[in-house]
């Protein structure tokens, strides 16, 4: 049952004409929860034709434009491109004249709050940053996951009602993200859930290796209960051969590895040891264990399959992406 306090109705935006600049797999998602909402698409603008069929699927008879035509016709334009893309964007559209006074342009990205949108704040626009914390598939099943997602919301204090409504609208949960922690909000997403899929993929792989026919049906209960265990227990909810110690089990861990899946290794031991260290922390892993267990995965690390370290670093300088 959602906590957050519904907009009072005179706080609610009026219905809305809704432009797309980006038809990634974001943006129409969004626009057409909106449509639900009773605000009307009415502009959209894509590059590739992935990104053409996508808004033609999820947004018929919306026509495709240029990003300025969107914003010629929309009372509220959706920014969903690429977070690298997002400040030249910005800059080009408020240098070329497009933004109106009074607009309310939005964009979803994770990384950036509301001051990316300064050169539109200049020509009269209403920033908001409205970043939906779910991963999409750019299928109309996005829109139904939007039902409870969590949005990180930044913008000025006197649009703060404004932004609420609209996520309230998508059947979100507004999130209030201030500008300076916007980085560390979206490092979280990304560590949890886009290494998440990572880790799992691996997983799969691996187990087809090992003969499971349908790894997928394996994982599932599994990952379904671990994860609902850290949700609710965090790192109470630690388990295996890490979580207790099981120095031997960890070693032939990484030799199977090394044997089938050598790319898979620093990442293993990278979150062994993150494990390890957690584990530790919080009493679950008996120091006189973790002596042992910790001379593994330092031993490991410098393993014949090849020369990283469990920080994955080749032993040259520089900072990883």
């Amino acid at each position: 049952m959602s906590t957050v306090q519904q907009p009072d109705p005179g706080d609610r935006p009026a219905r809305l004409t809704v432009g797309v600049v980006g038809a990634g797999r974001v943006g129409p998602a969004l626009a057409a929860s909106l449509q639900l909402a009773g605000h009307r698409p009415v502009a959209v603008s894509g590059v590739s034709d992935a990104s053409r069929r996508r808004a033609e699927a999820m947004l018929p008879d919306v026509p495709l434009v240029p990003p300025a035509e969107v914003l010629l016709r929309a009372d509220l334009v959706l920014l969903t491109v690429p977070d690298d893309a997002l400040p030249g964007l910005v800059t080009g559209l408020a240098e070329t004249g497009a933004v109106r006074p009074g607009q309310l342009l939005v964009h979803t990205s994770g990384r950036y709050g509301a001051k990316v949108l300064d050169p539109a704040l200049r020509a009269g626009a209403l920033p908001l940053a409205l970043h939906p914390a779910m991963t999409f598939t750019g299928t109309p099943v996005d829109v139904q996951r939007l039902a409870g997602c969590s949005f990180g919301v930044t913008a000025p204090e006197e649009l703060r009602l404004a932004a609420e409504a609209l996520v309230i609208e998508m059947g979100g949960e507004p999130e209030w993200i201030s500008e300076e922690n916007r980085p560390l909000y979206h490092a979280a997403l990304a560590l949890g859930a886009n290494h998440l899929v990572t880790l799992v993929a691996q997983s799969m792989e691996l187990l087809r290796t090992a003969g499971v026919e349908a790894p997928d049906r394996m994982l599932g209960p599994l990952l379904g209960a671990a994860l609902d265990n850290a949700l609710r227990s965090g790192d109470a909810a630690l388990t295996g051969p890490v979580a207790r110690g099981d120095a031997g089990t960890v070693a032939a861990h990484v030799t199977e590895l090394r044997r089938h899946a050598p790319q898979a290794v620093d990442g293993y031991l990278a979150m062994a040891r993150a494990t390890a260290d957690r584990a530790l922390a919080h009493g679950l892993l008996k120091p006189e264990l973790a002596e042992d267990l910790l001379g593994v995965l330092a031993n490991s690390a410098d393993g014949p399959t090849g020369t990283t370290g469990i920080d994955g670093t080749d032993g040259t300088e520089g900072s990883p992406r």
